[in-house]
């Protein structure tokens, strides 16, 4: 377990968080179709919270993404490095996601969050700020449409209807089982959408959500339980 200091410069305001957002936004790349499914290694990346004590637990768990076979999987700790702000969410996560990453034994391929890419309002959620961070190719699977509308998609698995913003299409509804709850997947940074969705059926063989995502969820809770110990 790798224990995380928040970076020096890291942001401590709104006002210095949304420029942090800006500046970066111009640099997630849209016309990258991405690796294939079902090749290379995918990784799962989710964050645990201890609120009383302040502080984060990051996980991430490398698949095989034939098999889903685990390749190699780190956490880290450390304090939240940033205050609870709707659309902010990323600058609480980021170091410790990032320090998980790092201390993986191996090359992660494309980067599952928990969360939202361009489906965010700003357009910049953590899949995205964190593929823009580390080059690497990211995609956001959420269990809730945030504030966006969409039409519910058809029943079977593998349907999908747009999750939109007015006109704009900023991600899918994509049902993984049939007749069960979507979730809602978004682009990130180096993927494109279809992509994005059949990555995500890629790795919900058996449940709603990806593989990558139940992986990470329960090591880094187990990551934060045992911080703490006797």
């Amino acid at each position: 377990m790798t224990t995380v200091r928040i970076p020096e410069g890291w942001p401590a305001t709104e006002e210095q968080a949304r420029a942090v957002q800006d500046e970066l936004r111009a640099r997630v790349i849209l016309d990258e179709p991405g690796p294939p499914p079902g090749t290379g290694h995918v990784t799962g990346v989710d964050v645990a919270y201890d609120d009383e004590r302040d502080v984060v637990a990051a996980a991430a768990v490398v698949l095989d993404a034939s098999s889903l076979a685990v390749v190699a999987e780190a956490t880290a700790v450390g304090r939240v490095s940033f205050p609870y702000v709707p659309g902010l969410l990323a600058f609480r996560e980021i170091p410790a996601v990032l320090a998980a990453l790092d201390a993986v034994a191996c090359p992660p391929g494309l980067v599952v969050c928990d969360g939202y890419g361009l489906a965010h309002p700003r357009r910049f959620g953590l899949a995205s700020h964190l593929g823009v961070l580390t080059g690497l190719p990211t995609i956001g699977v959420a269990k809730n449409p945030f504030t966006f509308e969409h039409d519910a998609p058809a029943a079977p698995r593998g349907s999908t209807s747009a999750l939109l913003a007015g006109s704009e299409e900023v991600g899918r509804a994509l049902r993984t089982r049939d007749g069960v709850k979507p979730v809602f997947v978004s682009v990130g940074h180096r993927v494109t959408l279809p992509n994005a969705c059949a990555h995500t059926l890629a790795l919900t063989p058996r449940y709603r959500l990806p593989e990558t995502t139940r992986r990470a969820d329960a090591l880094c809770r187990q990551a934060l339980r045992q911080t703490y110990s006797v």
